[in-house]
């Protein structure tokens, strides 16, 4: 879905690596898509790379394209560093890029596992892994997406609930965390609604929600929702914010989400949100909301209206 020019650079950075673990090469430009207005790996010109240092995700799809479209940006002889947690893809780490062809030292520091490596002349299977990890039409959601997207090929159990229990919206809201669009379709299917902007920290889910939602009232922008977006003055928001960082759980993510929601409400507009049901987070709703109401508890999810 990325359509720009070849990009010619000499040191890279993909995701945030801790410091202590590895050093990233001196003047790196960033690649990671979650870390809005970075330059798409995708872009790279092929072998123009001197060194890139890649904090690996743990999806095995995900991980091995993005180990493939390093390898297929360094240039031959070019440093590889990559790195994971040894529960979330680390310990397959070192097989997966022998499987490329390259030949690895590994080391282990807090948990992670870490690779380093010269790009070898010729990597084997990088079409292979590239085409397996790209963007593709999801045959059963009739929607673009990709792996590494959160819930990239089905419908999330708690969207759909969230999409079952909306009333009927009206005037301009926000889907904070829009993914790839789909329940931000389920919204625009109002012809009462005037605009919705729709926000999300992965460049990957809104280039797909670009190409899923062709409808002059959304507004899609790359970027994190809990920022200062802009947003005021909004009769409703829909969200379904996450709680998992690299896949440790976190929520404090949802808490900046709630607080990003308030920020961009009217005085009297409502906040439609669904979220797992052992979350806390009806106490910090409590101290920005005026009224909570709880309106659906299904399948370990559970759906709350706030009005501001």
């Amino acid at each position: 879905m990325t359509t720009e020019s070849p990009v010619k650079i000499r040191a890279a950075v993909y995701g945030a690596p801790d410091h202590d673990l590895v050093e990233t090469p001196a003047a790196s430009v960033q690649l990671s898509p979650l870390v809005p207005g970075s330059t798409a790996i995708e872009t790279i010109a092929d072998g123009t790379l001197d060194a890139l240092t890649l904090l690996a995700p743990p999806g095995s799809l995900e991980r091995r394209y993005d180990l493939a479209q390093a390898l297929r940006a360094l240039k031959t002889g070019g440093e590889l560093t990559a790195l994971a947690l040894k529960d979330k893809g680390g310990s397959r780490l070192r097989g997966e890029l022998e499987a490329f062809g390259c030949a690895v030292i590994e080391t282990a520091k807090r948990h992670h596992r870490i690779c380093q490596m010269l790009r070898p002349a010729a990597p084997r299977g990088l079409d292979e892994a590239i085409a397996a990890g790209a963007p593709r039409l999801v045959e059963s959601l009739g929607l673009w997406s990709q792996p590494g997207v959160f819930s990239w090929d089905r419908v999330d159990l708690g969207s759909a609930l969230l999409a079952q229990t909306l009333p009927k919206l009206g005037g301009d809201g926000a889907d904070l965390g829009c993914g790839i669009g789909w329940l931000a379709l389920a919204v625009l299917a109002n012809p009462k609604v005037t605009s919705l902007a729709l926000l999300d920290i992965d460049r990957r889910a809104i280039d797909a929600a670009r190409r899923n939602i062709d409808d002059p009232r959304a507004q899609i922008t790359w970027a994190d929702a809990r920022g200062d977006h802009g947003l005021t003055g909004l009769d409703f928001v829909v969200m379904n914010p996450p709680f998992h960082d690299n896949g440790i759980e976190d929520r404090g993510l949802g808490f900046g989400f709630i607080a990003a929601a308030r920020r961009a409400l009217r005085k009297g507009g409502v906040l439609w949100m669904v979220a797992n049901r052992h979350l806390p987070y009806e106490a910090r709703l409590g101290e920005l909301f005026r009224e909570i109401t709880p309106r659906a508890d299904k399948s370990g999810f559970k759906v709350i209206e706030a009005k501001a």
